[in-house]
């Protein structure tokens, strides 16, 4: 029987064959540990982080990673759930962004 830590690794590298990010849709990536949610904007194509962030809340991270998109003048992303299942903080983090009027 696998571990969730084996599954969670298996639905991410599914996840990411199919999506990768670029200058012009850079990739929002999540980890979340046990205290925080960490966020970072990623272009694949040249394999550097344009921003990052982390928080304890949820909503407030998202908020926080918001603030540097429009700063950096980012409206589309391609979103990356680090094969997380969709919902509670996963959902609120971008439910966050897409308010702020990032398409995904």
């Amino acid at each position: 029987m696998k571990s969730k830590l084996e599954k969670r690794y298996r639905r991410k590298r599914k996840i990411r064959s199919r999506i990768s990010g670029s200058s012009d849709r850079p990739r929002i990536s999540i980890f979340r540990s046990n205290k925080y949610f960490y966020l970072q904007l990623i272009d694949d194509e040249k394999s550097e982080t344009l921003a990052h962030v982390f928080g304890k809340d949820p909503v407030e991270t998202g908020k926080k990673m918001l603030e540097l998109m429009l700063k950096k003048k980012i409206k589309q992303a391609v979103f990356d759930r680090g094969g997380y299942k969709y919902h509670g903080n996963v959902k609120k983090i971008a439910e966050t962004l897409r308010e702020g009027g990032i398409k995904f």
